[in-house]
């Protein structure tokens, strides 16, 4: 990254031995959230996992894909399949150059890395065992995407999460007015998408999308008027071969017109619900619910009116936009009835293997290249923007969207000595599994966030706030979105939902962001306290620069994702990680302590080899007390990050 080298603790090798065969009702997808339902259950952050076992003859590549591509999800730092024969077919079908090929093939056998039945067989960490023939048709959700659920289990799943989704209903709470969608009830799905993810760039499942889509517009079937729907290829290819096959006609009949081809719903980017729905939500406090193709389903990511959100695989993202709800037994409850009056079973649309196969023939080599050749081009607009021809950045003062960022501001030209971080105050208290984006910002601009009201202050109206992921360059509102998220719980706030926080050491209540920038006023440097998994998701490089901003200096946690961890340290902020056994609520924090850390500037030095440096505290009744923790800094490349300030600030100096 930026030209620097990327080191890394020798890893753990988890191995997965696939066998046997995927069932003709199963899917990718079905397989991938049952491999991340398992890695999640074992354990594999920071580990790397290889899959192998004959099992994989069977899995095309974009199968393979499909499970090396939510690595994230599970935890891994990366999923691995053996480069051979099925490998090479690919690049061939997929219109790379027979030199390319030779080229590919002629490496990875000089390597070690062609799979071949005589090469040696792999010693591994663990080895885990999978037979194919036992997936089944699930969706994941309502959280995450390992909260695997099985196709038949789903609506008893819901049922029993719906008490801890529920929003407190407020106590002026009345019937929905005329202008209020009524039939809406808990447990209504009101987004249905597509995605750009693996699962949409995977042959197989989109095209039993369009055949079940098929066979439902010939039953007489529509998707319910509540639901939003949408197509969201991860290519151009795939529109290609879905009208190739006469398949995309059926997939808008039912709702599924091609949005865009790139990141929508998954990242919150599906825009407003429309107005009755969205009052019979509020009104009602109703706990509706998403279905997605993608790849991550966490809180308040997709819709912030949306509560519960499900992963599944592109034609069951069909069956469900039919059905109109997640509550329903799709194994035993019908769809919806037929021109006839007559009910219509998921089993009755569901195509074959056969017929799967047969509209295979659809996807052509000659329509990757037709894709792809003009890929770095782009359109009319895009090639008519006019580019200033200077050796640096014209940097537009006027501009909401592209700002200049503050990382060089005033930046000496060798770094400030390394010091202990103290008086640091606790701006948030989190539990377990805090996500990249319940801290990186997401999805739509609230007119009342801090964002909303900076954007107001530029004279720009709501109406045209866009999203964050619009505005991702312009660090002003990316800071007011860190730790936004509308599904966040700071226990500094008990019983609050949403980026709020206290004040300390008073009481007062305010959104994280203005908290953040009093500490700043006053220089006061913040710690984060949180439980397990902290920063699991995508990612998100502005979970770490928006947390740096805020003025956070350290990250206290039990344990951290792997990426999250890198990008902290990247950004001059220390993880640091409780030992086992201890916890924010075992050693008594509230985070109305004050922190500071002893022995972090001799481990910036040498550092020792069991990694621990003290805490000491500050309780509000000014007695003190000191526990142990470990400086998650791994490498001595990342001390000199964090010693500079963060990568960006090293590499600056490195150039000059």
């Amino acid at each position: 990254m930026l030209g620097q080298p990327m080191p890394l603790l020798v890893p753990q090798v988890v191995g997965v031995r696939l066998t046997g065969l995927l069932r003709g009702d199963a899917t990718a997808t079905d397989l991938v959230l049952t491999v991340t339902e398992i890695l999640r259950r074992l354990g594999v952050v920071g580990k790397f996992v290889e899959f192998f076992g004959p099992g994989i003859a069977k899995l095309p590549l974009a199968d393979r894909a499909t499970i090396a591509n939510m690595a994230p999800e599970y935890g891994a730092t990366c999923g691995l399949f053996p480069i051979d024969q099925e490998t090479l077919a690919y690049l061939r079908f997929s219109g790379r150059s027979e030199e390319s090929i030779a080229l590919v093939e002629a490496y990875c056998r000089e390597q070690g890395l062609f799979a071949t039945a005589d090469a040696p067989k792999a010693q591994y960490t663990k080895i885990v065992d999978l037979d194919l023939a036992s997936i089944e048709p699930c969706v994941a959700g309502p959280r995450r995407p390992q909260e695997r659920v099985p196709l038949s289990q789903i609506k008893k799943s819901f049922e029993i999460a719906l008490p801890s989704l529920a929003k407190p209903k407020k106590p002026d709470a009345v019937t929905a007015d005329a202008t209020a969608d009524p039939s809406l009830r808990h447990g209504s799905l009101v987004l249905a998408a597509i995605t750009s993810c693996t699962n949409t760039s995977n042959p197989s499942v989109l095209l039993a999308a369009g055949l079940l889509a098929k066979k439902a517009v010939e039953r007489g079937l529509a998707s319910q008027p509540w639901v939003k729907t949408s197509l969201a290829p991860g290519s151009k290819v795939v529109t290609a071969y879905l009208k190739e096959a006469g398949l995309l006609p059926y997939l808008e009949s039912l709702g599924f017109y091609v949005v865009a081809y790139g990141c929508t719903t998954c990242i919150g980017n599906s825009g407003p619900l429309a107005a009755p729905i969205s009052r019979a939500i509020e009104e009602r406090s109703l706990v509706v619910a998403s279905i997605l193709s993608g790849n991550r389903n966490f809180e308040g990511r997709v819709h912030p009116e949306v509560r519960a959100n499900y992963l599944a695989s592109p034609p069951l993202v069909v069956a469900f936009a039919l059905a109109g709800r997640i509550d329903i037994d799709l194994e035993t409850e019908p769809l919806g009835k037929d021109r006839a009056g007559q009910p219509v079973f998921l089993r009755e649309l569901w195509p074959t293997q056969a017929e799967i196969q047969a509209a295979l023939a659809a996807v052509k080599p000659a329509m990757f290249k037709q894709a792809y050749a003009t890929v770095f081009d782009g359109d009319s607009r895009w090639r008519g923007i006019q580019v200033p021809q200077a050796a640096t950045y014209a940097w537009d003062e006027n501009s909401s969207y592209v700002k200049h960022p503050p990382y060089f501001v005033d930046m000496p030209a060798t770094p400030t000595a390394a010091a202990e971080l103290s008086g640091m105050r606790v701006l948030a208290v989190l539990g377990d599994s805090i996500t990249t984006d319940h801290i990186s910002p997401a999805g739509s601009i609230k007119p009342d966030s801090p964002a909303g009201h900076y954007l107001v202050s530029l004279g720009i109206e709501s109406k045209d706030f866009n999203s964050y992921g619009a505005r991702r360059g312009n660090h002003e509102v990316m800071v007011r979105g860190t730790f936004a998220n509308v599904r966040i719980k700071n226990l500094l706030v008990r019983g609050s939902e949403g980026g709020v926080t206290r004040y300390l050491p008073g009481r007062e209540v305010m959104p994280i962001y203005d908290a953040a920038m009093k500490y700043q006023a006053d220089k006061v440097p913040l710690l984060v306290l949180a439980g397990r998994d902290y920063g699991c998701g995508s990612s998100r490089d502005w979970a770490a620069k928006g947390t740096r901003l805020l003025g956070v200096r350290a990250v206290l946690a039990e344990s951290f994702e792997r990426i999250h961890r890198s990008n902290l340290v990247g950004m001059g902020v220390v993880p640091l990680e409780f030992l086992p056994g201890d916890s924010a609520h075992s050693l008594c924090l509230t985070g109305e302590e004050v922190f500071e850390t002893l022995g972090l500037l001799h481990f910036l030095e040498a550092p020792p080899a069991h990694r621990q440096i003290a805490i000491r505290i500050t309780r509000p009744d000014g007695s003190q007390d000191h526990f142990a923790v470990r400086v998650r800094i791994d490498t001595q490349q990342e001390s000199a990050y964090y010693q500079h300030g963060g990568i960006l600030p090293y590499v600056l100096r490195s150039l000059v």
